[in-house]
């Protein structure tokens, strides 16, 4: 099965439950496929953005937010880790500019590299868990969280391509987003579980659990230091956490939004993507939130802050990259390849955005630059559904 539509299923199972729960309310790819290591495809010319002077506009001046004290959190002091070493291009002192990206289908199940000339590399030796989302770490390696809706592994592969990975302690957790914090440790959200993990370079996890029982996609680091996330289901929430576990929650003002995918703005604020609701959302670390309609049902999904200071973001259903200044003006800009899914976002070291496409038939890493110019690489392995995606070495 496609990880997208496992990933989709466990939002929607989540939903449910906690809907139940709650008595109501209300997750940063056909094109023939080149020989493994082959360079990037033909650029594709420019499509055309569609440009929403004033998107509508929902300002909610204070969030309502509910405190969490001090949750108890449940530590492991020595993970255990499990190494793999696997053998990898040539170490070169100076490695060029590259993106790395999950390869989620089962019959892939690899961390891919892309060079922003498009030339790729795959590393193959991982658990059999679904790689999902990744981020480089303090400690110049690449961690990526797998298994996202029944799994618990949180992984680190060297630019050698030597990968170690720990469990949870809570099994079946379901990792999904990873981020660093600035405490200098790994944080994710533990989807099934409900809870926000931390593990340090050296290993150890420790995990904090979330009151709402909210379903937990992504995570992203505030400019005040803590910790910000979506609380998918019934929730229906942004939930904030400090480097000391204290967590506080605020309400989206659109009922089943479904938040996603978030990131810190240049504006100081937190912007993420409201995947049910349509809309994107932007939080300040006070808690007041304003919500910027979409003009289509686009279903927006992950969300990155550009070097041109506006947010870009990925809409599945519509098949398109957007743009959002912090002004609240949306740009979209279709990609080439029909129906591509076009999943996690992020910024590229040359100054170009890098996204994935997770449809099987589209299968692709795309590249899109500030003025829209949309240039698609071919992943090697055929119907890898790839997920998320980072710069590193």
């Amino acid at each position: 099965m496609m990880a997208r539509r496992r990933l989709l299923a466990s939002f929607a199972a989540a939903l449910v439950a906690s809907l139940a729960a709650c008595g109501g309310g209300g997750s940063s790819g056909g094109s023939s496929t080149p020989p493994t290591g082959g360079g990037g495809a033909a650029p594709t010319p420019t499509p055309g953005g569609t440009a929403t002077p004033s998107p509508v506009a929902t300002a909610t001046p204070t969030g309502k937010p509910t405190a969490t004290p001090t949750p108890k959190p449940t530590a492991t002091p020595t993970a255990k880790p499990t190494a793999t070493a696997t053998p990898g291009p040539t170490a070169s002192p100076t490695p060029p500019p590259a993106l790395w990206f999950t390869e989620s289908a089962y019959s892939a199940n690899k961390i891919g590299r892309v060079t922003t000339s498009g030339s790729f590399h795959e590393f193959s030796a991982l658990p059999a868990d679904s790689p999902t989302d990744i981020v480089e770490g303090p400690d110049g390696a690449m961690w990526f969280t797998a298994g996202n809706t029944s799994g618990n592994t949180i992984g680190r592969i060297t630019s050698g391509g030597t990968v170690t990975t720990w469990g949870t302690p809570t099994l079946g957790s379901g990792p999904v987003g990873i981020t660093k914090g600035s405490d200098g440790a790994l944080w994710f959200a533990e989807q099934s579980a409900s809870r926000i993990g931390r593990i340090t370079t050296g290993g150890t996890i420790t995990e904090f659990p979330v009151s709402s029982g909210g379903v937990l996609n992504y995570i992203a680091a505030g400019s005040d230091g803590a910790l910000w996330f979506g609380e998918a289901g019934g929730a229906n929430k942004i939930g904030r956490i400090t480097t000391g576990g204290t967590i506080t929650q605020f309400a989206i003002p659109t009922g089943g939004s479904n938040p996603q995918g978030i990131v810190a703005g240049p504006d100081g604020a937190l912007w993420f993507c409201e995947y049910t609701g349509n809309k994107i959302g932007r939080i300040t670390t006070a808690g007041a939130i304003t919500e910027f309609s979409l003009a289509s049902a686009g279903q927006p999904f992950a969300i990155v802050a550009g070097p041109d200071g506006a947010l870009w973001f990925t809409e599945v259903a519509a098949n398109k990259v957007g743009r959002i200044t912090t002004g609240g003006t949306i740009t979209e800009f279709a990609i080439p390849t029909t129906g591509s899914e076009p999943y996690a976002i992020t910024r590229g070291p040359d100054g170009a955005l890098w996204f994935t496409e997770h449809n099987l038939s589209a299968n692709n890493v795309g590249r899109i630059t500030t003025a829209g110019a949309i240039t698609e690489f071919p992943i090697p392995t055929a119907n890898s559904a790839p997920l998320g995606i980072a710069p590193g070495p």
